[in-house]
């Protein structure tokens, strides 16, 4: 009886492929208020996919890499010293592995990866408004709905105090979210941009009137093809304009109020980025002359420094000094941490100490209670040895240099698709530096958004890949 009910429910699901993707885009929706229903509905949409596609996904290489990756985890987790932490922290990657190769073969098109983009930015919305109220408005609250399907927490003032954090635990994760959802909506935004440029252009050329209007519409609708049911606004210019530019400018200045210098920095790699794609040249000498100004405030001789901080508020270059939080123990220092990371990788090269094994030993060394390292690739040397480090770093490396390759090469990219695949390469990008002097992995709803971010990339990669080797092959 349990096999027949459970078969049933394979086929329903089964039955309802077609709508798999909507699905994705809905959990991106309410993942920030709902990890629980987030990670339900994203789960499902995995077994779907790996049910229908199962051959598709076993035949790539890429994943022939994650499965192997996934084996020397666990056999690093059996040497463990506390075996049961190890094994308890493996779900912070195989479950993730799982979710990336499903999706990779889910998310094939340019289309998906604007709707993608959209449900997060739409998603952001109620989160940052919430933020805003919770630093300026003083809101805090504890409400729950069957314990986690619906769990929300908002401390007055912020996490720490002062910073912005919203519903994420701390502000420097709630800075990792808008990093990633402020690089994909500028690129939203200046898509949008682009198009109505277009539209106007085209419009003056025809004289206006209604018939431009409707080929503008018309253009739009193609530039931005909906599936059906998509939580996606109708891209009638310029209303998504206005309202990527609300959302854009607001994820901008709550990522400056969670005195996050890790997000300030990747904000700004990503805005020069873009820039230099777009041939701005104006903009990056303006970017450029502004982030020396903040430099010099922080860092020149005393001489120089002070010419600069007055006109460069203190509140920038006090957080990059470190003067803004004076004294602080030396075992809170990245640098600390690193070394004592690389120490402890040198003494187990092969196996590590175990996953989630940083913590007890940095506290049994400094007596300061710490998580992780800050930084993941040092994190993966010391608790699953350096072959487990390289070779996820390596599949990573894989992936972006392949994608770039594709964007610069590709003879079947359209123009206007480009834009929004070099939009997720640049967030795919700015999460590898994030990690470079933090962890993402520990909080559900980054660690997914980073997969899944990760999987758009290979299954657009994957469908034009092929297509560049059919068309050589028949030249």
């Amino acid at each position: 009886m349990l096999g027949a009910s459970l078969n049933k429910v394979f086929d329903y699901f089964k039955s309802r492929w077609q709508s798999s993707w909507n699905y994705s885009l809905w959990a991106l929706l309410i993942f920030p208020l709902s990890p629980l229903v987030g990670a339900v509905t994203v789960g499902f949409v995995s077994l779907i996919t790996w049910l229908k596609q199962s051959r598709k996904i076993n035949r790539r290489p890429l994943n022939w890499g994650f499965a192997l990756l996934s084996v020397l985890l666990i056999v690093s987790a059996g040497f463990a010293q506390d075996k049961a932490a190890a094994f308890l922290g493996l779900f912070n990657f195989l479950p993730f592995f799982l979710l990336f190769a499903a999706h990779s073969a889910l998310i094939q098109t340019f289309a998906q990866l604007r709707q993608m983009a959209w449900a997060l930015v739409i998603g952001s919305v109620p989160v940052v408004i919430l933020g805003f109220g919770q630093l300026f408005l003083g809101w805090s609250f504890k409400f729950e709905i069957l314990w986690v399907v619906l769990s929300w927490t908002v401390r007055p003032g912020g996490n720490p105090p002062g910073r912005i954090a919203s519903f994420f635990l701390h502000a420097n994760t709630f800075a990792a979210y808008l990093t990633i959802v402020f690089i994909l909506g500028l690129g939203l935004w200046l898509e949008q941009w682009a198009e109505g440029q277009r539209g106007r252009g085209a419009e003056g050329r025809r004289g206006g009137g209604a018939e431009g209007r409707r080929g503008r519409g018309e253009r739009l609708t193609a530039t931005f093809p909906l599936l059906s049911q998509s939580p996606v606004p109708n891209p009638q210019f310029p209303i998504p304009f206005l309202f990527l530019t609300v959302a854009v400018i607001a994820d901008f200045i709550a990522l400056i109020l969670t005195n996050s210098r890790n997000g300030w920095a990747i904000a700004i790699f990503a805005c020069l980025a873009y820039a230099l794609y777009q041939g701005w040249r104006i903009l990056v000498g303006g970017v450029a002359a502004i982030i020396s100004s903040v430099l010099l405030a922080a860092f020149a001789p005393s001489p120089v420094a002070h010419i600069f901080r007055g006109v460069v508020p203190a509140f920038f270059w006090a957080r990059l000094n470190d003067d803004m939080y004076p004294n602080r123990p030396v075992a809170l220092m990245r640098k600390t941490q690193w070394e004592f990371a690389w120490s402890l990788a040198q003494q187990h090269p092969l196996t590590g100490w175990g996953l989630r094994s940083f913590s007890t030993l940095y506290n049994a060394k400094m007596q300061i209670p710490l998580g992780h390292p800050h930084n993941l690739f040092l994190m993966l040397s010391a608790e699953t040895g350096f072959l487990n480090a390289l070779l996820f770093c390596g599949l990573l490396a894989w992936i972006l240099i392949t994608g770039v390759q594709l964007l610069q090469k590709s003879k079947y990219i359209n123009t206007g698709d480009r834009l929004i695949f070099f939009s997720y390469l640049l967030a795919f990008s700015g999460w590898i530096l994030l990690n470079t002097v933090d962890v993402t992995l520990f909080d559900f709803r980054l660690n997914a958004l980073s997969w899944l971010i990760v999987a758009a990339i290979c299954g657009v990669i994957d469908r034009y890949s092929q297509k560049d080797r059919l068309g050589s092959h028949q030249n």
